[in-house]
């Protein structure tokens, strides 16, 4: 699936149709340019799912939790990951496997470690407003 976003605006139409497309998957993955909308996507998900708090990068935290009414919400920013070990002593496993969403930016330090399943998002960069989103 492709879908060509022209504006900010878009954006919760846009994950409204991802979460449609994919009701039972809970693993996705988030790959792009620093800078390339993978943060704000997922926070147009998150607000689609109904989480009210404030989303955020966790590029400091690796994990943040967010709530909402039927779950939880754990986004993933491994982009300082140095290894994948650091990924296991963190516990990734209990996130990955606990049913709940997670939505992982930088998937690609943790290549090794990833389900098979888990629904691939690309987002790329074609002008500072469009960007195209390609979902495997």
């Amino acid at each position: 699936m492709e879908i060509l976003v022209h504006s900010l605006a878009e954006l919760r139409t846009v994950a409204e149709k991802i979460l449609s497309s994919f009701p039972d998957d809970r693993i996705f993955l988030f790959h792009g340019e620093m800078g390339a909308g993978k943060t704000t996507l997922i926070n147009a998900l998150c607000k689609s799912l109904g989480v009210q708090e404030a989303t955020s990068s966790p590029t400091f935290s690796i994990v943040n939790e967010y709530r909402f009414a039927s779950g939880t919400v754990f986004h993933f920013d491994f982009y300082r990951l140095k290894n994948e070990e650091e990924a296991l002593d963190l516990g990734y496993e209990e996130y990955f496997y606990s049913g709940n969403y997670c939505f992982v930016e930088w998937p690609e330090k943790i290549a090794n470690l990833l389900p098979s399943d888990a629904v691939n998002i690309y987002i790329e960069t074609l002008s500072p407003e469009q960007r195209k989103i390609s979902i495997a």
